[in-house]
């Protein structure tokens, strides 16, 4: 049965899904607004398709909601948050690597999205340009979405933060709001995605100044707050 559920959502979802992704390009010519929308369409889908076919829920603890925006610092297990935090968020400004923003067409449609490029190597430069960049979002008052431990881990792994939160940080000046997920225990790496429910749940907001050591350690704590080895 789990089988079969995982050939029907590939079936659906991804033959769906390649003509919304192709529109992205040309609803970017259009300008933000376009793309935020077709962005909608995709991300409602594929919350429709996941909870249908493979029977994958969601349970949200703690939300909150703040006056103006914030930065929502969130655990990376699975595909499925990059897509469920972009609906649940309201289209925030999401923090993406730069190998992303080199795919032809593709890359520039998500500039226009508003994506925030983040370079790995996090010279001077490059935390200049993020910084930047995620100022003009907060300019629109687009919240901004960083996966501060800088990649998809497994369940259990708990590697340090990267530069590049601190950076943003320090330079925006806005509270932080962690966000824990254990969507790996449903969707792994390799094999086949298991139906259950993936916990999204919101920390505590974090405020703005506090030294970069004690930010880091709490977003830190709060983002692996339901960590679990597989």
């Amino acid at each position: 049965m789990i089988g079969l559920r995982n050939l029907l959502f590939q079936i659906v979802f991804y033959t769906i899904s390649v003509p919304i992704v192709l529109a992205t390009p040309i609803s970017a010519v259009f300008g933000r607004r376009a793309i935020i929308v077709n962005t909608h369409i995709w991300t409602k889908f594929h919350h429709w398709a996941t909870k249908t076919f493979l029977g994958i829920h969601q349970h949200v603890e703690g939300t909150q909601f703040l006056d103006g925006p914030v930065i929502y610092a969130a655990k990376h297990q699975a595909m499925y948050e990059t897509l469920e935090l972009g609906r649940m968020l309201d289209t925030p400004a999401i923090v993406m690597k730069q190998e992303l923003a080199s795919i032809p067409v593709w890359g520039w449609a998500a500039r226009i999205y508003g994506c925030i490029v983040v370079d790995r190597e996090a010279s001077a430069g490059a935390l200049r340009r993020m910084v930047r960049e995620a100022k003009a979002a907060l300019a629109e008052g687009r919240s901004i979405l960083i996966f501060p431990e800088g990649t998809r881990v497994a369940p259990g792994d708990q590697p340090p933060l990267r530069a590049g939160f601190a950076g943003l940080y320090h330079m925006l000046k806005i509270p932080v709001i962690p966000i824990a997920i254990d969507s790996g225990m449903v969707w792994p790496r390799q094999g086949p995605k298991q139906p259950g429910t993936v916990t999204f749940r919101f920390g505590e907001a974090i405020p703005a100044g506090l030294p970069r050591e004690e930010a880091e350690a709490r977003v830190h704590a709060a983002i692996n707050a339901l960590d679990v080895k597989a």
